[in-house]
C-alpha cells in the first residue's frame, strides 16, 4: 500500500526542503522520482541539488541528461519514470495521476499559499478515501514533526 506524506513547509523554501527529503531517501537506498509543475521549475530544482550542501553529493539528472534510466533521483515534470523510482516528491504545484504506483509519495505545500493548503485538504480526503496510508508533517524550530 501506498504511503501518502504531507510535508507543510512554514520556513524552508520548497527548493531547500525538496533536497534534504531526497538525500535522506537516497542514502536508504531508494530511487526517487522529483516531479516539478514545469521545466523551469525542473531546473531550478536540479540548481537546488546541486548546491543544497558543500560536503554532500545527491547523484541526480533529468531528460536534458544522458542516462535516465540509471538516475538514482530523476527530476521531470511530466509522469515519465524511467529509473523505476519507487519513492516520489512532488514540488507544491505538481500532480501525480497515479499515486499507487509508488510506495511513497511526498507531497510539499507552502503552509503561506492558502490555496495550496486548501488543494492539499482536497488531496488528504480523496487518499484517504481511496484508502491510502496519509501523513502530515509540519516543519518546526527542530525539523519535521509528525502531526496526523
Amino acid at each position: 500500500m501506498t504511503e501518502i506524506r504531507f510535508y507543510h513547509l512554514q520556513r524552508t523554501p520548497e527548493d531547500n526542503a525538496i533536497p534534504a527529503i531526497a538525500y535522506k531517501a537516497w542514502q536508504s537506498g531508494k530511487h526517487i522520482i522529483i516531479k516539478a509543475a514545469d521545466e523551469p521549475a525542473v531546473e531550478k530544482l536540479n540548481t537546488a541539488l546541486w548546491t543544497f550542501r558543500a560536503e554532500a553529493f545527491l547523484p541526480h539528472g533529468s531528460a536534458a541528461d544522458k542516462f535516465d534510466a540509471q538516475q538514482p533521483v530523476y527530476l521531470t515534470a511530466g509522469n515519465d519514470k524511467p529509473n523505476e523510482a519507487k519513492n516520489i516528491i512532488l514540488s507544491a504545484a505538481a500532480t501525480n495521476d497515479a499515486p499507487g504506483s509508488f510506495d511513497l509519495c511526498c507531497e510539499m505545500l507552502d503552509g503561506r499559499n492558502e490555496d495550496q493548503v486548501n488543494a492539499a485538504r482536497v488531496r488528504w480526503k480523496a487518499y484517504k478515501e481511496q484508502g491510502f496510508e496519509v501523513s502530515y508533517w509540519q516543519e518546526t524550530d527542530s525539523g519535521w514533526e509528525k502531526k496526523a
